[in-house]
């Protein structure tokens, strides 16, 4: 497995996004801690979850928080290595449905929910902990405030944010004096509008962590679209499609690390071979300019 760096930790290239395992459409809990144990089996030691991932129904937050920790407790190899990251900000409370989750970024709400993330991972310190999403109700930099402060009080050990434009990547550089660990933005082939916070990110020594990394490709699989390019070399190759589009986000920047959701112990195993597989510059060229 391809290792990468969030802020002092080492990674692998792959890791694994925790959400479609406690949102609608959940696996039962057996197959979910089976999918987070395929990763660890895989070489993956990041694992990505929040708060808010559960069903506004399950009248509190953390389900997936618990069932990486059950994961990892119930796992028979040496998990030492693990990054486990969460976040909070966001918020599903009881009859939100499947409407907007609210967001909730003030100071002191994000530090208390810290400290029940902490609680239930089942952590004295949580290894990368990252503001979900600005809250328009608070000024940006008191959010952020929230995680300075988390740092130096030893709750965190790294701090990320996620679903933030460059602007928002430097006040939080600012606020944190330069301990920003990494951005977490919606990234793949068919949705790149974070592009520039990609680029951004490389440039400033900042992890990229792509959620949704093969967000849409299933709806554009005919040569005439844009994910055509995408299939053609992953049947040549005799590979999946997903594994050329991770293949081809980690080759956009060494400080790429996508997270991939998954449920079935299946899907992820496919999307850790990706770490291996190396494009060609005239593959490259081809996928490029096929977007």
């Amino acid at each position: 497995m391809q290792l990468r760096t969030i802020g002092t930790r080492t990674v692998s290239a792959i890791g694994i996004g925790g959400m479609p395992m406690s949102i609608e459409g959940r696996p039962d809990p057996e197959q979910a801690v089976a999918t987070i144990h395929a990763a660890l089996d895989a070489g993956i030691t990041f694992i990505d979850t929040a708060d808010a991932y559960h069903l506004p129904s399950d009248g509190e937050p953390g389900h997936n928080e618990r069932l990486v920790a059950k994961a990892l407790a119930s796992y028979g190899g040496d998990t030492s290595a693990v990054l486990v990251a969460t976040k909070g900000g966001l918020q599903r409370p009881p009859g939100s449905g499947g409407g907007p989750w609210r967001r909730s970024g003030r100071p002191e709400y994000l530090k208390e929910a810290a400290k029940a993330s902490a609680r239930r991972l089942g952590v004295e310190a949580i290894g990368l902990y990252q503001f979900h999403r600005h809250d328009p109700e608070v000024p940006y930099a008191d959010s952020v405030g929230a995680l300075r402060d988390l740092l130096d009080e030893g709750v965190i050990e790294l701090a990320g944010i996620s679903n933030a434009d460059i602007a928002q990547i430097g006040i939080a550089q600012e606020v944190l004096g330069g301990r920003l660990a990494s951005v977490q933005n919606q990234f793949s082939p068919v949705f790149r509008s974070s592009r520039a916070e990609l680029d951004h990110c490389a440039a400033h020594g900042i992890a990229f962590l792509p959620w949704s990394p093969l967000g849409g490709i299933g709806r554009n699989r005919d040569a005439s679209t844009t994910f055509g390019a995408f299939q053609r070399i992953a049947d040549e190759r005799g590979v999946s499609p997903q594994q050329v589009t991770l293949a081809w986000e980690l080759g956009l920047a060494p400080g790429v690390i996508p997270i991939p959701g998954a449920s079935r112990p299946a899907s992820i195993q496919d999307s850790a071979l990706a770490a291996d597989l190396v494009l060609t510059s005239a593959e490259r060229a081809e996928l490029d300019s096929s977007l």
